[in-house]
């Protein structure tokens, strides 16, 4: 788009006249694809836990921290992954392929506070390594996490955890020794907006980044 091009004729929404479910429909709309984090944890008496959550992304590398954002029950308290990861607590977020999405979404059920969703819907676990909380065994790449803030603000919580260490299924590896991930061997899936709309990674394209001397080049611009 040139600075010349008309201006497209949009609607501008007040968020300070809109409640928090409007405004969830349309920025849960708009924010796509988001991917998904499976976040397992360990409930008080050993039961895993494990739900997912769109609002989530990678937040930096040095040191790798990721942050997903844990709402409240409909009666106003937490739900059940905020409750276990607590202060310094341990997670795993568990990355969903399309073959792990029906289960995932079975997980996203209400289910009571005393009842482990992997255990009900039958999702098998593996160890962790550097955390006690299992991850999801057939999880083609999973996150082993530990909270180092929390920050609130009004209603919306967002978890920040270190990330510890990495699992990686070995088919996505192209070249281990040099890091290389196959990352459509991975197949993941992302939420789009609505109740039930879901995304593959498979349709990609590429953009390579250009230096500041080869946008000028390409802009026709010559040097001063």
């Amino acid at each position: 788009m040139t600075p010349e091009a008309p201006v497209p004729a949009s609607e501008h929404f007040d968020f300070a006249a809109l409640s928090a479910p409007q405004r969830y429909k349309l920025l849960t709309a708009v924010v796509v694809p988001r991917p998904i984090a499976w976040v397992s944890t360990l409930g008080p008496g050993g039961e895993v836990n494990l739900a997912p959550y769109s609002f989530f992304g990678l937040m930096g590398t040095d040191p790798a921290v990721v942050a997903f954002a844990p709402g409240d029950r409909p009666d106003g308290t937490p739900k059940d992954t905020a409750l276990h990861i607590g202060p310094g607590g341990e997670f795993t977020v568990n990355l969903v392929s399309a073959a792990l999405a029906g289960a995932m979404n079975e997980t996203a059920t209400d289910f009571p506070r005393e009842r482990g969703e992997a255990r009900a819907v039958g999702v098998a676990l593996a160890p962790g390594v550097r955390v006690a909380v299992p991850r999801v065994a057939l999880s083609p790449a999973a996150l082993e996490c530990r909270e180092v803030q929390t920050v609130t603000v009004g209603r919306t919580r967002v978890i920040l955890g270190e990330v510890l260490g990495l699992h990686l299924r070995a088919d996505a590896l192209a070249d281990a020794a040099r890091l290389h991930v196959e990352t459509a061997a991975l197949d993941l899936v992302g939420r789009l907006g609505g109740r039930g709309t879901y995304t593959y990674t498979r349709d990609t394209f590429d953009l390579e980044r250009m230096t500041y001397a080869e946008w000028r080049a390409r802009r026709g611009e010559t040097e001063d």
